[in-house]
């Protein structure tokens, strides 16, 4: 995904040389992609409710790694599903919304 964004922003201020419109839209695709592209968990999947905000008690920073074990698998998920339980017992509303969605 990366390699896709700055290819395109490379293109965009080659092609762009001396149209000041294309390298607004060169800075504003790396703007986006550090913002929002850059953490990986920015897809969540149909039954999460998303990525834990750091700090919130949710499953810290696990999101692309592969387990070692098949402990560490399961202990992963039991904290995963703890923290959705969590969360849905807190944001009732939020929660409701959501499945609705989906």
């Amino acid at each position: 995904m990366g390699t896709l964004i700055f290819s395109a922003t490379v293109i965009l201020v080659v092609v762009g040389f001396s149209n000041h419109t294309l390298w607004l839209a060169a800075i504003v695709l790396l703007f986006l992609y550090v913002r929002y592209g850059r953490t990986g968990g920015s897809t969540s999947t149909a039954g999460s409710p998303g990525p834990a905000p750091q700090g919130s008690g949710g499953p810290p920073g696990a999101a692309g790694r592969p387990d070692s074990s098949y402990r560490a698998y399961r202990d992963r998920r039991d904290r995963q599903a703890r923290w959705e339980r969590r969360y849905r017992r807190e944001r009732p509303l939020e929660a409701r919304r959501q499945e609705r969605q989906n």
